[in-house]
């Protein structure tokens, strides 16, 4: 009986640990994976094959080359028709909703305008009980359209058998406010997002963002931003509902997060001040 005794703990132990591992230890085992890759170098082959075939179709092709590279300027700064609207110089407000209905841009300069603005905030996201985190960011708004951004995502979750798991993802994004009027504005940026712990990786990230002040005191926000770690990616989605108060914005929402093959869902509420 004494060898059955050992083989069946010794089992119970094997998938109870397959059953406790946490959510936290998957994405971070699935965000740690890389792929190897066999490489091919028969492009440059081709290229130079190719190279010897250049006529008439070069400068059409030069020419098509210098419309796309307008119109895509035109889409992610500016088409040259918007300087005539007053968007293109609207300035920055010192907060939403200071003694007006307008959001984070005004189309005069006055005394809610400003020529920069900081706004640090702090959220909660928790899916469960065992599951939870924090959020630090501080936004940068100046020069009317620019703007930089840090986040710093905090999570832990508590496993009754193996002990605790944390996992920490940092970005850092460069924005450019691509619409910007009283009631709406609209961002995109680039920038780069470090993960901790087993991974401890840095890789390329993009991010999306707007947000509609459609009744005063509040707003509707929605962020999206995705990096590229290792084989996989890491996306951040989340949709806030704002209440303005002053300098201050208090928040509470449904944050997305998928980490490598790892989803979670969580409740985010928090606050934040500008100045």
């Amino acid at each position: 009986m004494k060898p059955i005794t050992l083989l069946l703990l010794a089992y119970f132990m094997v998938s109870n640990h397959g059953f406790s591992q946490g959510k936290l230890e998957k994405a971070e085992k699935s965000l740690s994976k890389k792929e190897e890759s066999n490489r091919s170098y028969n492009n440059s082959r081709s290229r130079s094959r190719a190279s010897n075939n250049y006529d008439d179709t070069y400068l059409f092709g030069d020419l098509l080359i210098e419309i796309g590279a307008i119109i895509t300027y035109g889409i992610i700064f500016e088409a040259p028709g918007e300087a005539e609207y007053a968007a293109s110089t609207a300035s920055i407000t010192k907060y939403p909703y200071l003694h007006s209905k307008k959001g984070n841009y005004s189309y005069d300069w006055g005394e809610d305008a400003a020529l920069f603005r900081t706004t640090l905030s702090t959220r909660t996201v928790v899916e469960n009980a065992k599951l939870y985190g924090n959020h630090l960011n501080a936004d940068f708004r100046f020069f009317k359209r620019i703007g930089f951004e840090a986040d710093y995502l905090q999570l832990w979750e508590d496993n009754t058998f193996f002990g605790d798991n944390s996992l920490a993802v940092y970005t850092f994004l460069a924005k450019y406010h691509r619409i910007r009027t009283e009631r709406f504005d609209m961002y995109w940026g680039l920038g780069a997002t470090y993960v901790d712990g087993e991974v401890d990786e840095l890789g390329f990230t993009y991010g999306l963002g707007a947000e509609l002040f459609f009744a005063k005191p509040l707003s509707l926000e929605a962020n999206f931003n995705q990096a590229f770690i290792n084989d996989t990616t890491v996306n951040k989605f989340n949709t806030l509902l704002n209440y303005h108060y002053k300098r201050y914005t208090f928040s509470g929402g449904y944050e997305h997060l998928k980490l490598g093959s790892v989803d979670f869902s969580t409740f985010s509420a928090g606050v934040g001040i500008s100045f």
